[in-house]
């Protein structure tokens, strides 16, 4: 593999190439330049994309080795994600510099979404308990039924860039060891990190060709989704293209968790702790500088106007004391984006809402100062006065862009919220058990926060949203992915035995 592990200088090589059957395959198609977001100037690599024959071979290969890791026990197949886990664990500080230096994130931002993907392997370690089947004697009489829980075959794993480590972590650990293959195609901006993360497999014992990795943007994706040897894809990104991954998937007869975007609502009530609320709520708003499905993307402030302005200005003040820099700077707090493209798209979306008549109380888009030029940053950015149905609070920004409403009771900011077309998370921050009961019970989404920013599940329970946010039945990681990646015989068996007719057949 082209990329290694020992040491950070080691990391990284001229070219990431694609891995098949165990071999480090050069790619056909065309090549694309990997640069740090926090600075230009910063070649990473250049990456060579899968050709369609490639991808098909990659597809060939996991087939191929299907039936032979689907038939290694159980037991055995965790203890490679126990090596697994050991291998994340020795080189924990290089994959984060390495997310670090492809993605923008801050340190500790890597070093958080790598330790949450972790959490995944160790859930997967305990996959033999998962995988009992069920038993019941005599349903009819001298007749046994059981039920039997299988690997579905080949899966395919389509990440995004904005976790390179944590979400193919989602993905492969669980897969393998449910007993499938794997052809994972690491995000396109980010591609080093999942493409590091799937060597280490061999490097714990796994056989040549059960995870294999092509590199590559929608061709390639398009081409794993109409592979007939793929059985099932895993999925995450914006919900447009989860949507149309969805619909090819299932037309195709293939199993498909798509998982899409968000606006994800923070409740702010009267009775909330500011002093405490407020650093979570600039973490969810700001972290990862705004690109992640559970941002904080939209505040409500919930009272009287008094009451309201009270928790804008604290927010505003919190906001306003973030420091632009490159993730290894030790006094950085928000990161760049990851392209100028898409710099320039968190800009235009700001300057729409502006000409609307939304009121910038902060304003990040010139925020850029002489240490950090070449890099695609965007300071912390507040928009107040903004109408329910603006843009900028019906379409995904992905960015460090907070949007302001306000309500004057909790069942108006509800409402507010619940009338947006995605599901993904929602917060509310309160010091009122019943409040917090209220906003459970009503708020139409797939994850809850109360007085967290970002409710991100843990391992043992499963990720995903409603509406628009998701496109499946099964969601990430926890036990709807061990249901996901396998399916379920029954089986109903007689023996015949002393109750036989002796005379043979009457």
């Amino acid at each position: 593999m082209l990329v290694s592990v020992a040491e950070d200088s080691r990391l990284i090589s001229n070219h990431s190439n694609c891995w098949i059957r165990g071999r480090s395959v050069l790619g056909d198609g065309e090549s694309i330049k990997i640069r740090n977001p926090a600075n230009e100037d910063d070649l990473i690599a250049e990456v060579r994309y899968a050709s369609n024959e490639q991808v098909d071979s990659a597809c060939e290969a996991a087939a191929d080795s299907f039936s032979t890791w689907r038939a290694i026990p159980a037991m055995e197949r965790v203890r490679v994600l126990f090596r697994y886990r050991e291998l994340l664990e020795k080189n924990f500080e290089s994959i984060s510099k390495l997310i670090v230096r492809e993605n923008g994130k801050l340190l500790s931002e890597a070093r958080g979404s790598l330790r949450r993907g972790i959490d995944v392997v160790e859930f997967a370690c305990g996959l033999p308990a998962m995988l009992t089947g069920t038993s019941v004697t005599d349903v009819s009489k001298h007749v046994d039924s059981h039920t039997e829980i299988e690997p579905l075959g080949v899966v395919v794993g389509i990440p995004p860039y904005n976790f390179p480590a944590m979400i193919p972590l989602w993905m492969m650990p669980i897969a393998i060891g449910c007993g499938n293959t794997f052809v994972l195609k690491p995000a396109e901006k980010a591609p080093l990190t999942g493409a590091l993360l799937a060597s280490l497999f061999e490097e714990a014992g796994l056989p040549a060709g059960v995870v294999n990795i092509v590199h590559g943007g929608r061709q390639v994706s398009e081409r794993l989704i109409s592979n007939p040897e793929v059985a099932a894809i895993s999925f995450v990104g914006s919900s447009p293209v989860a949507e149309a991954v969805y619909k090819a998937g299932t037309a195709a007869g293939k199993r498909v968790q798509a998982l899409g975007g968000a606006k994800n609502y923070l409740v702010v009530v009267q009775d909330a702790d500011l002093p405490r609320s407020v650093p979570a709520i600039i973490n969810s708003c700001f972290g990862s500088a705004g690109q992640r499905c559970l941002a904080g993307s939209v505040l409500i402030a919930v009272g009287s106007l008094s009451q309201q302005n009270v928790v804008v200005d604290a927010i505003v003040h919190a906001a306003s004391e973030l420091v632009l820099g490159s993730g290894c700077q030790s006094d950085a707090t928000l990161g760049p984006l990851i392209s100028s493209d898409h710099r320039r798209r968190v800009i235009n979306a700001i300057d729409q809402a502006a000409s609307e008549g939304a009121k910038v109380i902060l304003d990040g888009r010139n925020a850029l100062g002489s240490s950090i030029k070449g890099g695609h940053f965007v300071g912390p950015t507040v928009l107040d006065r903004v109408a329910p149905n603006a843009r900028i609070v019906t379409e995904e920004v992905f960015g460090p862009v907070l949007t302001i409403l306000r309500a004057s009771t909790l069942g108006e900011a509800v409402g507010l919220a619940n009338n947006s077309r995605y599901g993904n998370s929602a917060s509310i921050f309160t010091s009122s058990g019943a409040a917090a009961r209220e906003f459970r019970s009503s708020i139409q989404v797939g994850m809850i926060g109360v007085n967290l920013g970002v409710p991100a599940p843990m391992a043992m329970f499963s990720f995903g949203g409603w509406k628009k946010s998701f496109f499946g039945d099964l969601n990430a990681y926890g036990s709807d992915a061990v249901r996901f990646y396998t399916r379920k015989k029954v089986v109903t068996e007689r023996w015949f035995g002393a109750e036989t007719p002796k005379q043979g057949w009457a």
